[in-house]
């Protein structure tokens, strides 16, 4: 299995709350990673009313999962090069929103680790649409939690 395929398995979610579809740029300083919000996402019905429009917070769990959680899985690799199971719980985000996302976009996370120590991670994340465009960026960081 590869490095991308074996992070997407590890990580906690299922549809309709995944929204990665693929990685790529897999390192230790950082990840990058496409998702395409489909047009009948559950949260177009009502966001908004003959205008749908990605939800930022929807946006910020999008970076949440490619940037920080799917980074924090490919950091847990232990001294001996073998893969653990962590749990990465988020504890802050700053985000800053510049453009919509409509339904039918595709758009591309790229996250830069600022630091990982004391089981803390913390990144620098930006998401573009199909055409290049920053939507938005800022920073996120979460704790990661090895499992027993």
């Amino acid at each position: 299995m590869t490095e991308a395929g074996y992070i997407l398995n590890q990580l906690p979610y299922t549809p309709p709350f995944l929204f990665v579809d693929e990685l790529f740029n897999i390192s230790e300083n950082g990840i990058s990673g496409y998702y395409t919000f489909k047009e009948d996402e559950y949260f177009y019905r009502g966001h908004f009313k003959n205008n749908p429009v990605t939800p930022g917070v929807i946006l910020i769990e999008t970076m949440a999962q490619i940037g920080l959680v799917c980074l924090g899985i490919c950091l847990s690799k232990n001294e001996a090069d073998e893969w653990t199971q962590p749990g990465i719980v988020l504890s802050s985000a700053d985000i800053e929103f510049l453009s919509p996302v409509y339904p039918g976009e595709k758009v591309t996370v790229v996250s830069q680790k600022k630091y990982f120590r004391f089981n803390k991670l913390k990144c620098d994340v930006e998401m573009k649409n199909s055409n290049e465009k920053i939507v938005c960026r800022g920073s996120i960081s979460g704790m990661i939690i090895n499992k027993k």
